[in-house]
């Protein structure tokens, strides 16, 4: 039976929703074409008639997985207009965010895989990793945008930790730690940040 050209686009659009989850669930290689294909319901046989290869759809799913992460950050910051970063932080740097796998951020579930694949996919993540440092800029005031690297860097890094240890408290500490950080008055949010000096060592 022939698939019209409505469903091959809904067939398609599911495949990258699918792998956008499974990647970051399993990594890039943890999860086989035909395990794939059958968690969007489909076949094996009819992924190339969607993709030219796996490395495409890489990259489209990676671009799907950044696209769900900043719509997440628009909706936790339109919660508190008046400290959008705050309530990006406490939603992004929660136990809840860090048990969501399937659909956490994929800087975190899939970062150290993109630095082994191929030039394609490196731009999906460095475009993606922009549109964050440029959402954090702008809620820390144009100028700030070392800061706002510092803190996604903050961010992230804790999420990735609490994530790799067995031990639950060890894994909050990361996560409130981080939180505290990102969301002090030092950091300067609401156009009045200023870098963050460490202490010097006695």
């Amino acid at each position: 039976m022939r698939v019209s050209r409505q469903q091959a686009a809904e067939n398609r659009k599911r495949v990258i929703e699918t792998a956008s989850r499974l990647f970051r669930e399993n990594g890039f290689d943890g999860i086989g074409l035909k395990d794939l294909m059958a968690g969007a319901g489909l076949t094996q046989g009819g992924f190339y008639k969607q993709f030219a290869s796996k490395d495409e759809l890489v990259a489209l799913a990676t671009r799907r997985a950044l696209e769900s992460v900043s719509e997440r950050w628009s909706k936790a910051a339109a919660t508190r207009p008046d400290d959008s970063l705050r309530a990006v932080s406490e939603f992004y740097l929660s136990q809840g965010h860090s048990a969501e796998r399937a659909d956490g951020c994929p800087i975190v579930a899939l970062g150290s895989d993109a630095a082994r694949q191929g030039p394609q996919v490196k731009a999906v993540f460095e475009a993606g990793m922009l549109g964050y440092l440029d959402m954090v800029t702008g809620w820390l005031g144009e100028g700030h945008e070392d800061e706002a690297m510092v803190v996604l860097s903050t961010m992230v890094g804790a999420l990735l930790l609490s994530r790799a240890v067995n031990d639950e408290t060890l894994a909050r500490r990361f996560l409130e730690t981080a939180a505290a950080s990102v969301t002090s008055e030092d950091v300067g949010r609401q156009g009045h940040a200023a870098v963050v000096e460490p202490e010097r060592m006695q």
